[in-house]
């Protein structure tokens, strides 16, 4: 059974940065592109960044572009969020996900995780 476990969420004031990590259990996912959603409350549930199984490519949502960073560790079966800057706009509960085709659409990943909440107060 696939988990991935999502930590780092926190409530901070603006300008603050957080580094949000996703561990992945019970399957070898470092073949899998793994990626960071969001959700506010009362939107959809939007892309924020991915990485490519080899860590050769990455996206970021233009809305986050040079002040959210991904990486992945596969030693530790772990990828991170790298956020700074924080607005409150960034409010949302934070997805990691994992799946076997690169994209920026959720029906794209199979796996998620439960989620981590991000509130940034002005």
């Amino acid at each position: 059974q696939v988990q991935l476990v999502e930590s780092g969420g926190a409530a901070v004031q603006a300008g603050a940065s957080l580094r949000l990590s996703c561990v992945a259990s019970g399957r070898a996912l470092n073949w899998y592109t793994k990626a960071w959603f969001r959700q506010a409350p009362g939107k959809e549930r939007e892309f924020v960044a991915a990485i490519s199984w080899n860590g050769a490519r990455t996206d970021i949502a233009d809305s986050v572009k040079g002040r959210f960073t991904m990486s992945r560790d596969d030693a530790k079966e772990t990828v991170y969020l790298q956020m700074n800057n924080l607005k409150p706009d960034d409010t949302a509960i934070y997805y990691c996900a994992a799946g076997g085709n690169y994209g920026t659409d959720v029906p794209g990943y199979t796996w998620w995780g439960q989620g981590t909440q991000v509130t940034v107060s002005s």
